[in-house]
């Protein structure tokens, strides 16, 4: 089904019933004609679960790697996986939390959202770099992959992109959705790639950072384009997917996606 065909029959269901991003990003993913598939990723003694999605080309397709939010790999971003297949990409999603839920699970073995959440926030950078590591060697390793690899992130996911840019010699592009960027020269020298923001004009504890991770990129004559988009909040891209969101919110997801797809036809 189309996904304008679709968000007309989402419209439609929410005049009669309050749904969220993630009830969306349930149907989107139901309804998706693209083949979608789970790999476990091998990462030492570790298996990284990622959620893959591959695009309906003829030719060989760039990797994006995509990082999630602080809850975990949740519906809604494994619909961002969808969406960036459908743009013609290979795009791979691996859930951070593989191994750290109940019983050696992941995000959909936490009982809620909170729980994943703080669980997150005790798994050692160490091991998140080299599950994204391992997750970018393999998906560019595919026979579909052209080698060329991107990565993008939202909020905590936001931080982890920018971060994957200090740590990853061979990227194309880093797109940051909303996450705080290196504080520190040493990690800014270290990145090759550009670097993409995407942030909300109300979204004042993050914005704080911008000035002075700009400034270091700056000194280190690195690339770095930050865009604001007036009255948004954190999170936009995926509050703007609400069956009722702020206009802010709504044209700040439109004008990021649009933003996005353009710069990904240039790398």
């Amino acid at each position: 089904m189309k996904r304008w065909l679709f968000f007309i029959t989402v419209l439609t269901f929410t005049a009669f019933s309050p749904v969220s991003a993630q009830d969306i990003s349930s149907k989107i993913l139901e309804e998706s004609p693209r083949h979608h598939q789970w790999v476990a990723v091998k990462q030492g003694e570790r298996e990284v679960h990622s959620f893959l999605v591959f695009p309906e080309v003829k030719g060989k397709a760039l990797s994006v790697v995509i990082i999630h939010e602080n809850r975990g790999l949740t519906d809604w971003v494994r619909s961002v996986a969808d969406r960036v297949a459908e743009a013609g990409y290979i795009a791979i999603a691996p859930d951070l939390l593989s191994g750290m839920g109940p019983g050696g699970g992941r995000t959909k073995d936490f009982p809620d959202s909170d729980a994943a959440r703080e669980a997150l926030y005790g798994v050692p950078q160490e091991q998140i770099t080299a599950d994204l590591n391992a997750v970018a060697d393999y998906v560019t390793g595919l026979e579909a992959a052209n080698g060329k690899l991107a990565v993008t992130g939202f909020c905590w996911g936001g931080r982890q992109s920018f971060q994957f840019a200090s740590d990853r010699s061979d990227l194309a592009a880093s797109f940051v959705f909303y996450g705080t960027g290196p504080d520190t020269i040493e990690a800014v020298n270290t990145i090759k790639a550009p670097v993409y923001g995407f942030y909300g004009g109300d979204d004042a504890r993050v914005n704080a950072t911008i000035a002075g991770t700009a400034g270091l990129m700056r000194k280190a004559g690195k690339t770095f384009e930050p865009v604001t988009y007036e009255g948004a909040g954190h999170a936009f891209m995926r509050r703007g997917e609400e069956a009722e969101p702020s206009e802010a919110n709504r044209k700040a997801k439109e004008e990021g996606w649009a933003r996005w797809l353009e710069l990904m036809k240039g790398l």
